[in-house]
């Protein structure tokens, strides 16, 4: 590939704009010359070429244009193509992109066919005269609201449009003493009007005119007499003034919205964040990302994407002492409760399968894979992956109402509901908090620091990136972190505060559960206060945690004989049951993580707070 311009830098360059209505066939050859011409001359822009015609912005060296221009010109079509041109001491586009579209300028009016009919056209110099005369004429800007707002001609009336699909409808609100009067249409360099003056004859004006090539074409023979502010250009230039200049005028990535030299001196300008136009109180950006994120999440459980079949795989990871027996003796020794002659059919029907090993990018099985079935003998090592292939997955419904109450560029905190599991576990794999989460901010993966039971609604902080995570996770591991819970539970305290330092079972019993160990039991501390007492009898409390351990709150409770309403593990009169998921349809447990209080990466203190739960705020 030759080379324009060896010091692109340093060059100067020359942007044209041209269109032409004109019937075309064959758009798809012409795409593939049009995309090998202006790579070999190195430049950039965009070309749109339709049934109707061509519309171009380039930009390249003075040799690399005249070249492009020399040679689309040897096409029948285009010979009579005309360009205005403009100069820039740097390339205003990222790239080059040829389009095929239906239209080269959107409008949608089938009946307005520019290639046979246009209005009349009014010289740029004429118009000058006109206006230096005084001469009574309207004069329409056709252009979108945002491109009126850099500038626009003096006393010049404004479309009120932010698409130029919406014109027709201003074109109806215009008043109908204008249809017997002298009107001159502008746009930047003249397409739009091609369409929009047939249009505004069809509807009943009968002196429309056109300003022939737009305001780039008045600025280049008239300069800037009758127009006030600048133009509005669709490259990175934003903006040239009168002189073809570009000005200092930018555009605000989030909005879009021309940003002039005056605001961006405005606090509210912020570059990639936001400008004067779309700035929000940090409050108010707050409520809307977080009315975004639920909405997002709300989508994503309706239904619940653990809820319809699918196809799903667990790992199975092999254990040292399984090391050198089979593969059926493994699997029926690591998981008894799964009959042999199950895992037999499992590994003949190739649901049984080696495991792969995955790198930071994970790739989904929507399906079964082909394979050649593993032998019920074959040996396995220690620390050898199998994956056990589960087609057909259901999992128990779960209550989806996640809510996301506070997001920024460390945390995102939720309202977890209950029942509902944090991560995969046992039968749950996608109706869990961590996956609906992931889902949601998705290719973000934020991390737990914490947890709460399945059955524990509340406040639950996750971090946005492991650097936060690594100042997070050590002040719950050092006990800094302070944390406030509500329960209600089904008796009435003696004392209206009270405490609880029942050291509690380092592991669990043979039923799953943590029981208080006075002799081997790790040192726990649970403070108590009465908040009120409920009309069945049941007493909500405050309660604050000053240690950390496994179903602390739900044992001690239980201990003291005030048992959770609700708590499926830790029943009354001293009884046990099931540390198990409820089900949707059970009544919920009644203990809420109300508020949280840790330090952030700058040190700064940080509380969050969950809303009170139904059962909390009844009488």
């Amino acid at each position: 590939m030759s080379t324009i311009c060896p010091e692109a830098n340093s060059c100067q360059f020359i942007n044209i704009a041209g269109y032409k209505f004109v019937s075309l066939d064959d758009l798809q050859e012409r795409r593939e010359k049009l995309r090998s011409l202006v790579d070999r001359l190195q430049l950039k822009g965009t070309i749109l070429l339709s049934p109707e015609g061509i519309n171009l912005f380039l930009a390249g060296p003075r040799e690399a244009i005249d070249a492009f221009l020399q040679e689309i010109h040897l096409d029948a079509a285009f010979t009579d193509l005309e360009t205005k041109e403009s100069v820039s001491d740097h390339q205003p586009f990222n790239r080059m992109l040829i389009k095929i579209k239906s239209e080269i300028i959107a409008f949608g009016i089938d009946s307005v066919d520019p290639i046979h009919r246009t209005s009349p056209k009014l010289p740029a110099t004429e118009l000058k005269k006109w206006l230096d005369e005084g001469r009574k004429v309207h004069l329409l800007d056709t252009r979108n609201d945002y491109e009126v707002e850099v500038g626009t001609f003096t006393n010049a009336i404004p479309a009120g449009i932010d698409n130029f699909r919406d014109f027709p409808e201003a074109v109806a609100k215009l008043p109908e003493s204008m249809k017997d009067e002298p009107l001159v249409m502008f746009c930047t360099g003249g397409i739009r009007c091609e369409k929009a003056g047939p249009y505004m004859e069809q509807a009943g004006f009968k002196q429309v005119y056109q300003l022939e090539g737009g305001i780039l074409k008045y600025f280049e023979d008239c300069g800037g007499d009758h127009y006030t502010g600048d133009c509005f250009v669709f490259d990175q230039r934003v903006a040239v003034d009168p002189k073809l200049n570009e000005t200092e005028h930018t555009q605000c990535f989030i909005c879009q919205e021309v940003v002039s030299p005056e605001s961006q001196s405005s606090e509210k300008y912020v570059p990639g964040i936001s400008c004067p136009r779309c700035y929000r109180e940090p409050d108010q950006q707050m409520q809307d990302r977080l009315k975004l994120r639920n909405a997002q999440i709300q989508s994503l459980v309706s239904p619940l994407p653990g809820s319809i079949p699918y196809f799903n795989k667990r790992p199975l990871n092999v254990p040292q002492k399984f090391d050198g027996l089979s593969l059926l003796s493994f699997l029926s020794g690591w998981h008894p409760q799964v009959p042999q002659e199950e895992w037999q059919r499992k590994i003949q029907d190739c649901e049984i399968v080696p495991g792969q090993r995955y790198g930071r990018r994970k790739r989904r099985m929507t399906s079964p894979v082909e394979a050649v079935p593993l032998s019920p003998e074959r040996v396995v090592r220690g620390g050898e992956r199998f994956e056990n292939l589960l087609p057909g997955t259901v999992e128990p419904d779960v209550n989806g109402s996640i809510e996301v109450i506070f997001d920024d560029d460390q945390f995102i905190v939720v309202n977890k509901p209950a029942p509902l599991p944090l991560h995969a576990s046992g039968r749950f794999n996608r109706n869990t908090l961590q996956y609906i989460i992931n889902e949601t901010y998705r290719p973000e993966a934020p991390l737990l620091v914490h947890r709460l039971d399945a059955n524990t609604s509340g406040v639950l902080v996750m971090c946005r990136k492991r650097k936060v995570a690594r100042i997070i996770q050590p002040q719950f591991e050092k006990r800094t972190v302070s944390k406030t819970y509500l329960a209600r539970v089904a008796a009435t305290p003696a004392q209206s505060s009270f405490e609880c330092t029942a050291p509690i079972s380092a592991t669990p019993a043979e039923n799953g559960l943590r029981l208080v160990d006075d002799e081997n039991g790790l040192e726990s501390h649970t403070k108590f206060e009465v908040v009120r007492t409920l009309a069945d009898g049941s007493t909500l409390l405050k309660v604050t945690p000053l240690t950390g351990r496994t179903n602390q709150i739900r044992l001690h409770l239980w201990h003291l004989g005030l048992p959770i309403v609700g708590d499926p593990a830790y029943l009354p009169n001293g009884e046990t049951g099931s540390n198990r998921s409820l089900t949707i349809d059970e009544p919920v447990m009644c203990l809420h993580a109300s508020t949280i209080s840790l330090h952030d990466m700058n040190g700064e203190l940080r509380t969050f707070h969950a809303p009170d739960p139904s059962w909390a705020t009844e009488n």
